[in-house]
């Protein structure tokens, strides 16, 4: 990290900077394509990061849920993709599936449509924007991607993973799949585009869309929202507490699985947080004693901040040193905030009440953390969803600051899923876009309703939004992760399959993929350059734990990797230098806005947004093989939607 920044002068003289792989994505027609990113000057990463802590004083995290990069942008022109090479050159394009009867066959990606034509020769909808989710557990993440002895992996069994089934040296399955399981194994090898997701693709094609950027960990939600905040899953933890590893009906670190934080939800009545069950039964996490972001917050108050903790020997015992390394460093405390849907009161709760019935707890990264759940001061940074929409509105952010942003089950406004079921009115409602509760168009339209909010603001002129996403919910991705560390089991344990990620900001590269290699991180990083933060992975304890991962295991990259580990980038790439330099215009706040009425017009573009936004998908003039029976929700509404008599 730079110690001096440079002089404008010096900014606007010097031509080094090596800018991070970026294509622009190639116009799919005549439209025009206003702001098109063209021949960049030149900048240093001291240069940039210098213009970057000039012009960004606001970080937006909207952190959405379980998708795979290649799930919603396979078929994005100019990304990485599922069409980008010959299908034999794509880990796992062609994957084995076995049918109801015992026989081995293929599978392939393919692109789940709006509607299909049935028996009857009749277009029955199948909804494409409510799908089941699949299994998405570290167990079966590490099977999906079938990794090798060297840790490369193959890719190639998501599909019989999702059936529950092993195919033996002869390749004889072990056992029939019924129907439902087959239809999950099919589910797997789904993807949208633009007609489906047309707000993502929009932003997409508007701003920096990242074709490189990877999941923490093999796992399902809580660590990778752990991650988030902390760049890893509890590894130093594990090396300074051996006796807290995960094991079988005992969920500690590293975290693995989804229990619920050690600290529940706050008492309403004294504000203070308390234990929602009991330990013993090991139905919570244990308590997460290791630096994460809010730590580093706490900047020059570090030391009277945690001295407010209700118990300092549990919540403090890992941190000691790197709370004297963070308040000693010439830096204030970086404002920061968690907005969560359903942590308090929200709109669709009754008056003067908190039901918490839209909260997803273990989505709640800072939760985990006893120096923020247990500590009343710490502890008021999370809030609820409606409170960023009130906070943005009413202007109250501070100065800068860096702020997340979290859906959940059901959503604040009372929207429905596009499936009529009755059935599944309460089913398909979320809005965080997490499979199997989440309908996708709500989820987008979230997005929309808070980058508008944004825009609409102030803020805007000063701000980096990025859309993240925790983990892939299992679907394919034929990327291969870069394994830089194992867990307990010897299995690979990071990184995690690709997951889609954009950025944007009236100094963002527009029409712009970038190849920079990222996960959760890299906004780490971003974070600790732009507001001056220690790396975590610097801080003195966490280095303690990252020698004995070297000693004991010959791990060197346990635990963050905000810095110190190759092959993690730093965001840099999304942002265009000649903006940053006043050498073109910013990218105005209606360029990144959707008009109220196209958000509350469902299926949004009608599921013709690609030919609205005039956008080509790699796949369209190529055969569509969708399997025969194919149910985007074998469990919810099971059958065979080509009988003629399937009810969605």
């Amino acid at each position: 990290m730079a110690k001096t920044l440079p002089t404008l002068a010096l900014l606007l003289s010097t031509a080094a900077y090596a800018q991070q792989p970026l294509t622009t994505a190639p116009p799919s027609g005549p439209a025009p394509r206003p702001y098109l990113t063209k021949r960049e000057p030149t900048l240093t990463e001291a240069q940039k990061l210098a213009l970057l802590r000039q012009h960004i004083k606001y970080v937006f995290v909207l952190f959405q849920e379980n998708r795979s990069f290649d799930f919603y942008f396979g078929s994005y022109p100019g990304a990485e993709g599922l069409y980008s090479k010959p299908a034999a050159e794509i880990p796992g394009f062609t994957q084995p599936l076995v049918d109801t009867d015992g026989t081995v066959r293929t599978i392939t990606p393919f692109r789940i449509p709006p509607f299909i034509t049935d028996a009857n020769g009749k277009a029955v909808p199948i909804y494409p924007s409510d799908l089941a989710s699949v299994n998405h557990s570290h167990t079966a993440m590490d099977a999906k991607l079938n990794f090798d002895s060297a840790d490369l992996s193959k890719n190639d069994r998501f599909a019989l993973t999702e059936e529950g089934v092993t195919l033996n040296s002869e390749g004889k399955p072990s056992k029939f799949p019924s129907l439902e399981r087959k239809q999950y194994g099919e589910l797997v090898m789904g993807h949208l585009d633009c007609d489906t997701a047309p707000f993502l693709w929009r932003y997409a094609d508007r701003f920096t869309l990242f074709d490189h950027f990877f999941a923490t960990e093999l796992g399902p939600s809580t660590p990778n929202a752990i991650a988030m905040i902390s760049g890893q899953v509890g590894e130093t933890q594990w090396m300074l507490h051996p006796e807290e590893v995960t094991r079988p009906g005992y969920p500690g670190v590293p975290m693995l699985a989804d229990p619920q934080p050690f600290y529940g939800i706050k008492k309403e009545s004294s504000g203070k947080a308390k234990q929602a069950n009991d330990p013993k039964t090991k139905t919570n996490s244990v308590n997460f004693t290791f630096a994460a972001l809010p730590l580093s917050f706490m900047g020059q108050d570090a030391k009277a901040t945690t001295a407010t903790d209700d118990d300092p020997a549990a919540d403090l015992r890992d941190v000691k040193e790197d709370i004297e390394k963070i308040a000693g460093h010439p830096n204030r405390a970086t404002p920061w905030g968690w907005y969560q849907q359903g942590y308090d009161h929200e709109p669709i709760d009754p008056a003067g009440q908190v039901t918490h019935k839209s909260y997803v707890s273990h989505h709640n990264a800072p939760a985990y953390f006893g120096y923020v759940a247990n500590n009343a001061g710490v502890e008021t940074h999370i809030h609820g969803l409606n409170d960023f929409f009130e906070d943005v509105a009413a202007r109250r952010l501070p100065p800068n600051g860096v702020f997340y942003v979290r859906g959940g089950y059901g959503n604040i406004r009372g929207l429905h899923p596009l499936d009529p079921n009755p059935r599944l009115a309460t089913v398909f409602n979320g809005n965080d876009d997490h499979p199997g509760y989440s309908d996708s168009q709500l989820s987008e339209a979230l997005l929309a309703e808070e980058i508008n909010a944004i825009t609409q603001s102030p803020y805007w002129a000063q701000s980096a939004i990025l859309i993240a996403y925790d983990e892939s919910d299992g679907l394919y991705d034929h990327a291969q992760p870069h394994v830089r560390g194992h867990g307990p089991n010897k299995e690979p344990l990071d990184q995690g399959p690709r997951i889609p990620f954009l950025l944007i900001s009236p100094y963002g590269n527009a029409h712009a993929v970038s190849h920079e290699p990222a996960e959760h991180s890299s906004i780490i990083k971003f974070v600790d350059n732009l507001f001056n933060l220690i790396p975590l992975a610097d801080l003195p304890d966490e280095q303690k734990a990252r020698a004995i991962g070297v000693e004991k295991f010959h791990e060197k990259n346990m635990g963050p990797a905000d810095d110190q580990v190759e092959g993690i980038g730093n965001l840099f790439s999304a942002f265009s230098n000649a903006r940053l330099l006043g050498k073109r215009p910013l990218l105005p706040a209606s360029y990144a806005q959707i008009p109220v009425p196209e958000i509350n017009a469902f299926p949004h573009y009608d599921y013709k947004g690609c030919s609205v936004m005039n956008i080509k998908p790699t796949d369209a003039n190529l055969p569509n093989p969708i399997p025969a029976d194919f149910n985007p929700r074998p469990d919810t509404t099971p059958g065979n939607p080509k009988s003629g008599n399937w009810a969605p």
